[in-house]
């Protein structure tokens, strides 16, 4: 018997230290330059368990016992299988599949035709042009996508309209978004492209704030590169960075959409697995709790410490998706639930992931805003997280985290979900200084006309500025703001300016002693637990800086910026060039640790390669 019990005992040892047990690593690169790809799928055969490239094409994957079969796969390149058995780093360089792409269907926003797109595929996956024949043909429209229509801001005369206001915005959900159509082989739609949010996807470092203010304030003045003999002013707001140990406790609800329509891989599987990176920050003084939605609402986890990490993420990995979709229900409970638990001076939020597909109950922009404007009165905040293609509703969600006093990410890979919920993680969840207001007066003698490039939605009356009841946008730990003006100098000739007739009255010399100014900027923000605004002025020297002496934040800014321009086939373009947003990129990589900046020129070739088609596809379509 005592040997049979030893034997036994061998048993369980011998299969507990053989059990591998390991991760395996490595890198995809595109087999033609050389060049990261990231966004590939890794997976093993048979297996459940896959993860994705990151921005510098490196993987990290556990692997299942035995012999396996390591897949790689994405858009534009053939599905490669390699044998994996003792390894622990497997590279692999793919290459591209012209064919498979020989038909895209192009998405665009209420239009869609289906083209042979072999040679703009064929450049984008390679590099290299080819000939192309071109054949356009109908195609039946099963995209639902909503998007709100952006509408440029356009110059404005100083001798008219010298003051200008507007709401801080740091939701980076545009970025996201435009990545996904571009990797998905497609440009995106006009009205999916807000500049200032593709702008303040990156992080820049600007200097944190010194004294009793969470928000610090740092100008560069330059010339335009798309438009010669204009200038360029960056206002970069930094706002105070606290230590992830010093954050005060969190009271977060995870609000999450398990309807029919969340099935697709890229949606709830993909929310499960974002949450679970965000369980992984808890600490023990927070706390969770997880409400869903479908036809109706229900509480799967009521409020859990965040040390039960492991309870946490049961109630999460149990989640399936069906039936309709009762969003402003869900929202109601999810307030409830953290009003219940409320944390006097913690940080509570709801956590939304949704693709924005509400169709049960309260379904209109117009009714989702006024019940998102009450529910925020009770100090809870709310972050929404956007997931999915086909049916995804960005301007409800955007509505939706403007009026909740939080900020908006769209999420199409883990490793989006990775910055947002881990490197983010402080600035994501933790508010600093909420309803951010900037106004800016121009001095006439140095400015004739002045254009905001972006934050359309945050435009606000100059008299908002004053109104403390007045919603504007929040700053969370460490996060960075950057707002872009082109600026036309006193004496240049521009026709973008309009004629109009001089102010008869209301006209004053600017003062000597401010003649050197090119204008003033004013601050307002709210400290979090406070209904009173504090204010900041700094005046700004009109003292503009050579291109090339410029900081490589400002430089990179710009060539975001001019990207955008592109996409948007912005009236105001000028001679923007992907050929330059691309140099002027490289060149301002500066520190880029996560590869996020790489990552960019690597967008911009692909967009570049789109637009090249998509004139050719334009031209055959009118023989």
């Amino acid at each position: 018997m005592r040997t049979i019990f030893s034997l036994l005992l061998l048993g369980l040892l011998f299969v507990a230290t053989t059990r591998p047990g390991r991760t395996l690593t490595g890198r995809v690169t595109d087999a033609s330059f050389h060049r990261p790809l990231p966004g590939i799928t890794v997976s093993f055969k048979g297996a459940l368990a896959s993860t994705s490239t990151n921005a510098d094409g490196r993987y990290t994957i556990a692997v299942p016992d035995g012999p396996q079969v390591l897949i790689f796969q994405g858009i534009g390149f053939q599905k490669t299988e390699m044998k994996v058995d003792t390894q622990t780093s497997v590279d692999v360089k793919l290459n591209a599949d012209v064919q498979a792409l020989q038909e895209v269907v192009a998405v665009g926003y209420a239009t869609q035709r289906k083209q042979s797109a072999t040679g703009a595929v064929g450049r984008m996956a390679s590099g290299r042009p080819s000939s192309v024949v071109y054949k356009m043909q109908s195609a039946p429209v099963f995209n639902t996508e909503d998007y709100s229509k952006i509408d440029e801001t356009g110059f404005r005369q100083v001798r008219n309209q010298p003051v200008t206001t507007f709401s801080v915005d740091v939701d980076r959900a545009a970025y996201g978004n435009i990545r996904r159509f571009l990797n998905g082989g497609q440009l995106p739609p006009k009205d999916a492209v807000r500049i200032e949010e593709m702008v303040n996807y990156f992080e820049y470092d600007d200097p944190q704030p010194r004294g009793h203010d969470p928000v610090a304030v740092k100008t560069e003045l330059s010339e335009s590169p798309w438009n010669p003999g204009l200038q360029l002013l960056r206002i970069g707001l930094q706002a105070k960075t606290i230590p992830t140990g010093n954050l005060p406790a969190s009271n977060l609800v995870f609000l999450i959409d398990v309807s029919g329509s969340m099935e697709s891989e890229n949606k709830l599987p993909l929310v499960k697995s974002a949450l679970n990176l965000l369980v992984d920050q808890l600490r023990p003084q927070d706390r969770v709790a997880i409400v869903v939605y479908a036809g109706a609402a229900g509480l799967v986890l009521p409020s859990t410490p965040g040390n039960e990490r492991q309870k946490i993420k049961d109630a999460i990995s149990q989640l399936t998706a069906g039936g309709s979709t009762a969003g402003g229900e869900g929202i109601r409970l999810a307030y409830q639930v953290a009003q219940e638990n409320f944390r006097q001076y913690g940080n509570n939020r709801v956590i939304l992931a949704t693709d924005g597909d509400f169709n049960v109950g309260v379904a209109s922009d117009g009714e989702m805003q006024r019940l998102i404007e009450e529910k925020r009165k009770s100090g809870v905040f709310l972050s929404v997280l956007g997931f999915g293609m086909g049916n995804y509703k960005d301007n409800k969600l955007e509505t939706l985290s403007d009026k909740g006093n939080g900020n908006y990410a769209y999420i199409d890979n883990l490793q989006e979900a990775q910055k947002v919920f881990g490197k983010e993680f402080g600035g994501t969840l933790f508010t600093v200084a909420k309803d951010v207001k900037l106004q800016l007066e121009f001095n006439p003698v140095r400015v004739q006309g002045y254009r905001l490039i972006g934050y359309e939605n945050r435009m606000l009356n100059n008299e908002d500025f004053h109104d403390d009841r007045k919603d504007a946008g929040e700053m969370g730990s460490g996060h960075t703001v950057t707002a872009l003006y082109e600026i036309i100098p006193a004496g240049v000739e521009s026709p973008y300016l309009q004629k109009i007739d001089a102010l008869k009255y209301q006209r004053q010399p600017a003062t000597t002693g401010a003649s050197n100014e090119l204008l003033t900027l004013k601050i307002r923000y709210k400290k979090p637990d406070s209904e009173t605004s504090q204010l900041m002025t700094q005046a700004v020297g009109n003292q503009p800086q050579p291109w090339h002496t410029t900081s490589a934040d400002f430089r990179f800014a710009a060539s975001v910026a001019e990207f955008g321009l592109l996409l948007r086939d912005s009236e105001f373009k000028g001679r923007a060039d992907y050929k330059r947003v691309e140099t002027n990129a490289r060149q301002a990589l500066g520190r880029d640790p996560e590869g996020y900046r790489s990552e960019f020129i690597r967008l911009v070739k692909l967009a570049h390669s789109l637009s090249d088609g998509s004139e050719v596809a334009k031209k055959m379509d009118k023989k």
